[in-house]
């Protein structure tokens, strides 16, 4: 695995593969894995296609948020009942509270909330998302595996 990754490359490919396809979600894995060398099948990216538009739809948990806690889960959570979770909570809550700073909420039908589905609005809503997510995600990454 990479402990210094090219951050403006890795958010270009989220942003490229959201535009041909990927949910927010996806986008941001595949992106981080690919660049960060983590090794995930792409069952890591099925596992979030699950959280689109929302969760399911509903508008929920954005898909976004989801990704990224699944990547700081993949690397600082714990593989054993008995390990301590503390240090990957904390990075969770931390980028939960930027996101949450960035967009206001964390709620995908509150961040899209007047955009049609498929529309441009939404779309380039959903990749500024992408963008922010990716960033602020692999800044975190890099601090926490580059640490003495």
């Amino acid at each position: 695995m990479k402990r210094n990754i090219n951050i403006e490359e890795c958010i270009n490919d989220a942003k490229n593969v959201f535009g041909k396809g990927f949910g927010c979600s996806e986008a941001i894995i595949y992106a981080l894995n690919k660049h960060f060398e983590f090794n995930l099948s792409d069952d890591a990216i099925a596992m979030s296609s699950s959280f689109l538009r929302g969760v399911g739809g509903s508008g929920c948990l954005c898909g976004a948020v989801a990704a990224s806690s699944m990547c700081l889960g993949f690397l600082f959570g714990r593989r054993e009942p008995h390990q301590k979770v503390d240090n990957c909570l904390r990075l969770s809550n931390e980028f939960h509270d930027s996101f949450k700073k960035e967009f206001k909420s964390t709620c995908c039908r509150v961040i899209t909330k007047g955009m049609e589905q498929n529309s441009e609005e939404r779309k380039k809503s959903c990749k500024d998302v992408v963008a922010f997510t990716t960033e602020t995600t692999a800044k975190m990454i890099m601090r926490e595996l580059n640490k003495n």
